[in-house]
């Protein structure tokens, strides 16, 4: 593949990766090294949140890559004989970069192709680069796979799923979507916007929110989803695109997210903003009711 069109690798860097992010990684991905045979796999730094097994760049010398898949956060890389598993962690990123370049402080691990070399960014440290060998089992049964929720674009996915699910739960709404046991993949940020779209005020215990709310809900998640994925994903102020400048998503189209002290887009009454297990959330107290 000539180097310009390995240049259109998505690059991102962000403060907190979610699903959309990392889905659009994956398509970056999918698109530079699927069906390509990875010469070597370099360690700099194998103390990642879990060490990095030190016999894995044997394991993947000369190895093709099958597939990049996806299951909430973690990027799955399949070979012929095991899965790799790659969570970008808090701040993480996967660029591709020029053949040769000198590694900056805190990259960590560099996946060399004959065409391309992949390359993770990641100063906390708290990302992870595991293996999963065929031998042990199919990959969704992980001990990080196996309890997450549903994906949000799966056909199963709708208002009597996440109503099924908040039965009996007296936690806020916004937590019970965060904890990613009804669906996965609905961070911090994509909870605020998608409690906007569907009026509901992310104070309001799981199990009270209504079949019919749940279903606007389920549709509203899909939608801000949708909406980012469209975009490349959100735009913290950390992310950039393969070009270098930065994204401009959620700058333009965010209703609620860090707009606390600005009129609501809606209705003008000023966004609010409150902390709700140790994270923020934002709301408008007029057009989201519990």
């Amino acid at each position: 593949m000539a180097q310009s069109s390995v240049q259109r690798l998505i690059i991102l860097h962000w403060l907190m990766p979610e699903l959309p992010e990392v889905e659009t990684t994956r398509r970056g991905i999918d698109a530079v090294i699927t069906g390509k045979t990875l010469r070597r796999l370099v360690v700099r730094e194998p103390r990642m949140r879990w060490p990095i097994p030190a016999d894995m760049p044997s394991l993947l010398s000369d190895r093709t890559v099958l597939e990049c898949a996806r299951r909430g956060k973690y990027l799955l890389l399949r070979f012929e004989h095991g899965t790799q598993i790659v969570h970008l962690g808090m701040s993480g990123s996967l660029r591709s970069v020029p053949s040769g370049e000198a590694p900056r402080k805190h990259d960590h691990v560099d996946w060399i192709f004959e065409h391309a070399t992949l390359r993770l960014h990641d100063p906390r440290r708290f990302g992870a680069v595991l293996w999963h060998p065929d031998s042990d089992g199919p990959i969704i049964a992980h001990p990080l796979l196996a309890k997450l929720g549903i994906e949000p674009f799966d056909p199963r996915f709708d208002g009597a799923w996440l109503h099924q699910q908040f039965r009996g739960r007296s936690m806020a709404i916004k937590q019970a979507l965060l904890a990613g046991s009804a669906v996965v993949g609905v961070g911090n940020i994509y909870a605020s916007e998608s409690l906007f779209r569907a009026g509901i005020d992310p104070r309001t215990p799981a199990s009270r929110v209504s079949l019919a709310r749940c279903t606007k809900l389920a549709d509203s998640i899909r939608a801000t989803l949708a909406d980012a994925l469209a975009s490349g994903g959100s735009t913290l102020r950390d992310y950039v695109g393969a070009t270098g400048q930065p994204g401009s998503y959620f700058d333009i189209h965010a209703a609620v997210y860090e707009r606390d002290g600005r009129p609501c887009r809606v209705c003008s009454t000023i966004i609010r903003r409150l902390v709700q297990g140790q994270r923020a959330t934002y709301y408008c107290p007029r057009c989201q009711r519990r």
